[in-house]
């Protein structure tokens, strides 16, 4: 446990962009020697908090100190040289430069004035090799696997000797011998009195290498505990902020089997994609709002693109309209008779500069285009009746899709898909980040689909979404469906308490 004086203490940070509150009075403490686990849901504040200590970005409110001082980074390099390191989910390195090179990036040795070539390539292989990985360091970093760029990225970030790391989801491109080997080396870190910050939403993790954990929620820090004195069905309740009472109280059975409406358009079973998900089913019939519930990185989106063909899965089997075929390509899907609206609308979705009307008709183009000429009349005439189907509020079909509401943009997303007539439609936070009167509109019109026979899986971080949609819900967690709940066995304390089950057997909690 961490001593009376702690090596980080943040306290009462705020932080706004453009007048919306990031950090609502924030906090962090993290002691010499600890492992601190750091989770909370999208939104909740965790990379703000992690910026505003490392100088990306400047507290409007607040104290932060550390080792004993008052302090304030104008940039993560200054953080750096302060004592901070930081590993980020995403690999920030130079692809063309040679593994040695990056690990000594900005800090090279001389010998002479000259480059030491010999002695970093030997400091870099000594240095990998406490992490079980022995390869040429002379050899640019390109050439390996995205698992080895990462553990580069770490022993980088080992190698300025900072008094605290901050391991922002490490594990994610590692295989299970290559995260035993993290863990060992986060451990061996505690041993030599370095702190670590441990971001994750895998909660296994957190148990097998957390001294404590701190969840953040909307902004603001909502629990600070022992891992020892609190159970997944604790951190759960936390980072979703519902009451712990009703959920054990409702916390009973998870299986359970449901009725259907129509024809089998979706069975996936036993997939295996990556480390993020290790054996997943879910199943849709026509007519039916399916729900696809868990925790950030419990591998919803993962499922949903093996199942559109984004992402085809390394295991398992996968059944559409009844037949055992299994998109090796999204054209192939939508061939199907499938359509996908993904959860970053501005990255995956629209297509910014283009129009409303081409925007709509996009996925339509090779049934509208002969000898590659758009049939123009027709093209009109679909993006008329589906702009007034689903009240798509535009200046005129040429009006720009950026220039539209966040509410209006999700409208032409899923206008795009209904306009190629879809069995399955697939929804991964179809009502995220749109206003409260767009996003009764929106769910609406799913109702009203799934009563005209189209099936829809839906992927919700809301529960409420999830409890008064859904007529079937599928939960992940971890990567495997861990319950099949009936509509009348839907509700949000057995949600939750099939998101904290515990992990199957073989899955060690640590």
């Amino acid at each position: 446990m961490p001593p009376s004086s702690p090596l980080l203490v943040m306290r009462g940070i705020e932080k706004r962009f453009q007048g919306v509150r990031a950090l609502a009075g924030a906090s962090l403490e993290v002691a010499e020697g600890e492992v601190m686990g750091l989770v909370g849901q999208n939104g909740a504040g965790k990379s703000t908090m992690i910026k505003v200590l490392t100088g990306a970005h400047r507290k409007d409110a607040g104290s932060i100190s550390f080792g004993g001082r008052e302090i304030e980074f104008s940039s993560p390099q200054d953080a750096q040289r302060g004592g901070i390191s930081t590993i980020y989910q995403e690999i920030n390195l130079i692809p063309y430069r040679s593994v040695a090179e990056n690990i000594f990036l900005g800090r090279e040795h001389r010998r002479r004035g000259w480059l030491d070539w010999r002695r970093m390539n030997r400091e870099a292989a000594e240095l990998l090799k406490r992490f079980a990985v022995e390869v040429d360091v002379e050899r640019p970093l390109m050439e390996f696997s995205t698992a080895i760029q990462q553990m580069v990225a770490i022993a980088r970030a080992v190698s300025f000797r900072s008094r605290l790391v901050i391991m922002d989801e490490p594990t994610s491109s590692l295989d299970e011998r290559e995260v035993g080997v993290l863990f060992d080396v986060i451990r061996r870190l505690r041993g030599e009195g370095v702190a670590v910050i441990f971001i994750s939403h895998r909660l296994d993790e957190l148990y097998q290498v957390c001294d404590r954990v701190t969840v953040m929620r909307d902004g603001r820090t909502v629990a600070a505990n022992r891992m020892s004195d609190v159970d997944k069905l604790n951190l759960v309740a936390a980072m979703l902020g519902r009451d712990l009472e009703a959920v054990r109280a409702g916390a009973t059975q998870f299986q359970g089997r449901a009725g259907h409406t129509g024809g089998e358009l979706l069975s996936a079973s036993g997939l295996r994609i990556g480390r993020r998900v290790r054996d997943a089913s879910v199943e849709v019939h026509a007519g039916q709002i399916v729900g696809l519930a868990g925790l950030l990185g419990s591998g919803r989106t993962e499922v949903a693109r093996a199942v559109f063909g984004a992402d085809p899965p390394d295991a398992g089997t996968v059944r559409l309209m009844g037949e055992a075929r299994s998109p090796s390509e999204p054209a192939e899907a939508i061939a199907l008779g499938l359509g996908f609206c993904t959860e970053d609308r501005k990255v995956e979705g629209i297509v910014p500069d283009m129009s409303v009307r081409e925007n709509i008709t996009l996925a339509l183009l090779p049934r509208l285009a002969r000898a590659g000429i758009v049939d123009e009349a027709r093209q009109r005439e679909i993006v008329d009746r589906f702009m007034a189907r689903l009240a798509i509020k535009a200046s005129s079909a040429e009006q720009r899709v950026r220039e539209l509401s966040g509410g209006n943009q999700q409208k032409v997303l899923l206008a795009r898909w209904l306009c190629t007539d879809p069995k399955l439609l697939i929804l991964d936070e179809p009502t995220r980040g749109i206003d409260v009167g767009a996003k009764a509109e929106i769910q609406s019109l799913i109702k009203q689909l799934a009563d005209q026979g189209l099936g829809v899986l839906m992927i919700s971080s809301e529960l409420e979404e999830i409890v008064e949609g859904a007529d079937r819900v599928f939960v992940l967690s971890d990567g495997r469906t861990v319950a099949d709940l009936a509509k009348s066995e839907v509700s949000e304390p057995r949600i939750m308490a099939a998101m904290a089950q515990q992990a199957p057997a073989g899955v060690g909690n640590g």
